[in-house]
């Protein structure tokens, strides 16, 4: 728990998840500890349970444990982008606030983007997923669909398990659902993708508050866009200042 200037920061959105909050915590200090000055940004997205308080608690305890709060919910895009833009490590790693995601593999993450020469993302690639049969169906057509179309080389984007450069990040072009698109707009700033096979398990408890339905057609939408971005995407200049 150093006080010191992070050079790491772990950025987890969260809504309703009460329960889950001191044993994800636990998990990350022990993947983390001893390996770099790092801290954890909790962005509460508009919970209406007791996420807030066993937050607040934990923080008394923890100095490097920080929480945001967003007045209503406002998704799951908006609360990694409000942890991001508020973290102060150079390299952002992004995990869900469920517990589905394990902590162990932030790690090798991390590591992948600091030692990547031109790697601006290290993507996790979920491996024996815990879900229904119904939701691994969905995600798989939806990773064929963007893969065809987008090109990105990238087999899962809907694992939480991220991490990247936060000064590229911030170059991103914002919009909802950003979190699914950014190996292709990695991609298209020019940066390389490290990926990370990591092995997901099922929430610790409670149910899911960021759901498909309420996204496919945004996603669809967004899809169309992100498309759009790549074929007008000139290529970046080579500058020079001119001195006398």
């Amino acid at each position: 728990m150093s006080s010191s200037q992070p050079s790491v920061s772990i950025v987890v959105p969260v809504r309703n998840e009460a329960d889950n909050i001191g044993p994800l915590i636990e998990e990350i200090t022990a993947a983390l500890d001893g390996r770099w000055a790092y801290e954890i940004i909790y962005v509460n997205d508009g919970s209406t349970d007791a996420t807030g308080e066993r937050l607040a608690a934990i923080m008394k305890q923890r100095g490097n444990l920080r929480q945001l709060r967003h007045a209503k919910s406002t998704g799951q895009s908006a609360a990694v982008r409000s942890g991001v833009r508020a973290a102060r490590g150079t390299i952002v790693a992004t995990l869900d606030g469920d517990g589905q995601n394990n902590p162990a593999f932030l790690p090798d993450l991390i590591a992948a983007v600091e030692k990547g020469v031109n790697v601006g993302l290290a993507a996790g690639q979920r491996v024996g997923r815990k879900d229904t049969g119904f939701k691994k169906f969905q995600s798989r057509v939806a990773n064929k669909v963007r893969s065809a179309i987008l090109k990105d080389g990238t087999r899962d984007t809907g694992c939480g398990l991220k991490a990247f450069r936060r000064e590229v990040f911030l170059m991103m072009p914002y919009f909802d659902g950003l979190h699914r698109f950014l190996p292709a707009l990695m991609r298209r700033e020019g940066f390389d993708i490290a990926y990370v096979d990591v092995i997901d398990r099922p929430r610790h408890s409670g149910v899911s508050n960021y759901g498909f339905f309420d996204r496919l057609w945004i996603g669809i939408m967004d899809l169309a866009g992100v498309w759009w971005l790549i074929r007008r995407k000139k290529p970046t200049p080579e500058v020079t200042e001119v001195t006398a």
